[in-house]
């Protein structure tokens, strides 16, 4: 049976100068891999930038990334785009479209005529796609994955493209149902969404023994450990788990990320008088964060926006239950007591009162465990499949 070629576009992918940025796309991508039945190419355009170094943070890191890199056996392309920092959000799609197609024309010019383009974050990524789609007289489809639509699609313009691009693209895919009900509420036609969560990998996230993973770790053996993993940024509400400590007095606060807030997080947790009770970790490669799930008693997630946070099932998948914010896609996913809890609000208060309410009664963490166990990306993948192989059939008819 001939393979589906497709194009797989967004920013949203890792490279070496960034291994676990959007590692959550690659993944799904390996696991449609697996099945023998795909072909891909990878264009991730990055934003140009003259100077490398630390000093100069995101844009630094743009500026290392390879023009082109193979990982695990995919060939990933990163064309260069122009974008103004905080006033290119209008033209960004366009300049993305413009970098990127000389670079995808080549690959079809060098035999990979691919069939469709597989994007991903609907703006501007899922934009300048529809764009180089509508030049290249391809279907194309855009998954969605949160702050794309919770928070950009407020802006008019942006809206706007969107939905040119919804109504232009042969589906839209969600990593929750929650953001197909927002593009549906925006004005998205109902019958060209579809859900498609973002799996686990049981393998890679198995449980490790709780006290050996704390002698590797530097941890303490009977103390109960909280964990908060992500970007440090405001969003994801690591100062709410900084500020709960004050009122869990026995806790210890691991926070593993990297990002903008960290010296404020850092201030923040010396001002409360909690620094001796709150530690800060670089980020972690992703094959390594079993250890640090492992060694937790629960994972704190206090963002204000997630679509499909995949920190929760990959802490669930080492049986560690979480306790976060209630917001849809979270919402989806801790739908147990297996699972973990919802706090009341997002405030340091409801957190703390959802940790004590929790650990009153804690689940087994083996019943987390087969709990994850329930999103496996075996169903993400054949949702993929049978969704591409209809694009293409009625393509051809």
């Amino acid at each position: 049976m001939k393979k589906i070629r497709t194009l797989l576009f967004s920013t949203l992918y890792p490279s070496a100068a960034r291994p676990v940025h959007g590692i959550f796309v690659e993944t799904r991508l390996r696991e449609l891999l697996k099945t023998g039945e795909v072909e891909t190419r990878v264009v991730a355009p990055v934003p140009w930038f003259p100077f490398r170094g630390p000093c100069f943070g995101d844009y630094g890191k743009f500026a290392e990334t390879p023009g082109y890199e193979i990982r695990n056996d995919i060939e990933v392309h990163h064309p260069r785009y122009f974008l103004l920092p905080k006033v290119g959000m209008n033209m960004a799609p366009f300049g993305m479209a413009r970098a990127a197609l000389p670079t995808i024309r080549r690959l079809i010019a060098g035999g990979f005529d691919f069939d469709l383009i597989d994007a991903h974050y609907y703006y501007p990524d899922g934009v300048a796609a529809g764009m180089i789609a509508e030049k290249l007289g391809k279907p194309f489809v855009v998954t969605a994955r949160g702050t794309d639509l919770t928070l950009i699609a407020d802006y008019p313009r942006p809206r706007k493209l969107i939905l040119d691009t919804a109504a232009r693209a042969s589906a839209s895919i969600g990593v929750c149902q929650a953001l197909m009900d927002r593009l549906a509420a925006l004005g998205a036609a109902p019958e060209k969404l579809h859900v498609l969560r973002n799996g686990v990998d049981m393998e890679r996230f198995q449980p490790v023994d709780r006290d050996e993973a704390r002698r590797r770790l530097g941890l303490p053996p009977g103390q109960r450990i909280l964990l908060s993993v992500g970007l440090l940024i405001e969003r994801k509400g690591h100062h709410i788990a900084i500020e709960a400590m004050t009122g869990l007095r026995d806790d210890l606060l691991v926070i593993i990320g990297s990002g903008p807030e960290l010296a404020r997080l850092q201030k923040m947790a010396e001002n409360l008088k909690v620094m001796d009770r709150v530690r800060f970790v670089e980020q972690v490669p992703n094959e390594r964060l079993k250890d640090w799930y492992s060694a937790a008693d629960a994972l704190v997630l206090c963002s204000s926006r997630e679509g499909w946070a995949n920190v929760l099932l990959e802490s669930m998948a080492c049986g560690t239950p979480v306790v976060a914010t209630d917001i849809p896609g979270t919402r989806e996913v801790v739908s147990c007591p297996e699972a973990g809890m919802l706090m009341r609000n997002r405030n340091a208060i409801s957190l703390v009162d959802a940790i004590n309410a929790f650990f009153l009664t804690p689940t087994k963490r083996k019943n987390t465990r087969i709990y994850a166990g329930r999103y496996s990306w075996e169903s993400t993948t054949k949702g993929q499949l049978e969704l591409f192989e209809t694009i293409l059939t009625e393509k051809i008819i």
